[in-house]
């Protein structure tokens, strides 16, 4: 099978690379020059740098190398999305149709002309199936009280913050919420909230849109998260199991339980 990523920042990418190649899959990469590493390059069959907003060369590129099946795979800060990027005439026609610049509606009018010149948006994580979150404890210790009570909290608010598509993390601190994320990301928002409530345990929640597919804004939790929640004193972390992704899992859960962290999946909220 042949896939094309476009391929933005972090391990995500990376690892949905080196996964097709050892499956005996052909995959072409698409990466995101504000955003992808070098190692993009050396996991992928071949590799085109492309800038934000340039439509028009992705397509000219997915019909020179035969792709009919692409997905995205790691993050595109959203501050870049809508700030940064310098769009082509093609890209620049679909901003001008969009009734709110949020990323749902974008990708969602992308996905349109994608799919006119014959090339599908597929599962972000297609090729991570076995690195998506489990239901229960992740960490050999459990949320305690305290901290689910929090997470219970936490999880309304994050779900209603994912369903407006601004962010994906709150931080609660005892059953109040300190921060919620927006374009700052979920780090910046966890050291702002660390700030606001000195000295109390936070406890992060990380939700997924309400959407039934899984074509992008993945959330996704690896061994910087953890080191993150060490430096914030942030203690629990619940997540939408099934819907997140674990990256370098056995190094994140190696940490997490050295600093005596709590992380779950839990059951996504309908």
């Amino acid at each position: 099978m042949k896939y094309g990523i476009i391929a933005g920042n972090g391990r995500f990418p990376v690892l949905a690379l080196e996964t097709a190649r050892k499956q005996g899959d052909e995959a072409i990469a698409f990466a995101i020059r504000e955003e992808a590493s070098a190692a993009v390059e050396k996991a992928a069959a071949r590799c085109h740098w492309i800038s934000l907003g340039e439509l028009s060369k992705l397509i000219e590129l997915c019909h020179t190398e035969g792709v009919t099946r692409i997905m995205m795979a790691g993050q595109v800060k959203h501050a870049k999305i809508f700030s940064s990027i310098r769009p082509d005439w093609r890209l620049a026609k679909v901003l001008l149709t969009l009734g709110s610049k949020n990323t749902e509606s974008l990708i969602g009018a992308v996905q349109k002309v994608l799919l006119d010149e014959g090339i599908e948006l597929v599962d972000s994580t297609l090729l991570l199936k076995p690195l998506l979150a489990p239901l229960g404890a992740v960490t050999k210790r459990k949320p305690d009280a305290e901290e689910m009570r929090d997470i219970e909290y936490g999880r309304k608010i994050a779900h209603a913050l994912a369903s407006l598509d601004l962010g994906q993390s709150v931080a609660i601190a005892d059953k109040a919420c300190v921060a919620l994320e927006a374009m700052e990301g979920t780090d910046a928002m966890l050291r702002r909230a660390a700030s606001l409530v000195e000295g109390k345990r936070l406890a992060l929640v990380k939700a997924s849109s309400r959407r039934r597919h899984l074509l992008f804004d993945v959330p996704v939790i690896g061994p910087g998260t953890v080191d993150v929640m060490v430096e914030t004193g942030t203690t629990a972390l619940a997540v939408d199991a099934g819907r997140t992704l674990l990256l370098d899992r056995e190094e994140l859960v190696e940490k997490a339980n050295a600093a005596r962290l709590a992380i779950t999946g839990m059951e996504a909220l309908g």
